[in-house]
């Protein structure tokens, strides 16, 4: 198994708190070498997982947390974003959001839903456990064209 540095966040089930793991993220993307396309489409991908998670996991009348995990590797970064809330039906979600086609009248388009579409459209990989909650693991891989492979180091901020 490769070599990897694991950073992981517990933050309240607030909206608040999206924008702390977006900042957290950035840096730890930029530091990796992502571009910044890359580190922006990271950027909404986990906006997107853990707004599901704060308006959908738990009761209005229920405090949660939301795990998050960034895993560090030479040539892309694996994120997980956990709740203990309510789980959901993946399948259904899908049938009743998509697919959409472009012959269909606006009136026809339904709103929500378009979350879990994003970050697999984003993503270079996403898995999805909806058992004790919700995990979602999504991975992004470095372009090649993104870092110079004949450099010492991969970011030139340090």
């Amino acid at each position: 198994m490769s070599n990897y540095d694991y950073i992981e966040m517990k933050v309240p089930a607030k909206p608040e708190y999206v924008g702390v793991a977006r900042l957290t993220l950035s840096g730890v993307a930029n530091r990796m070498g992502f571009s910044y396309e890359s580190i922006e489409d990271l950027k909404v991908a986990v906006s997107e997982a853990i707004t599901n998670a704060v308006n959908h996991a738990y009761n209005d009348n229920e405090s949660g947390e939301i795990n998050i995990g960034f895993g560090i590797y030479e040539d892309h970064i694996e994120i997980m974003i956990a709740d203990r809330g309510e789980s959901f039906d993946l399948e259904k979600i899908k049938q009743e959001t998509g697919p959409y086609h472009p012959e269909e009248p606006v009136e026809k388009l339904r709103e929500g839903g378009f979350g879990l579409f994003l970050i697999e459209a984003l993503m270079d990989d996403v898995k999805i456990n909806n058992q004790y909650g919700v995990m979602i693991m999504m991975s992004k891989y470095i372009a090649e064209e993104e870092v110079d492979m004949d450099d010492d180091q991969i970011s030139t901020t340090q």
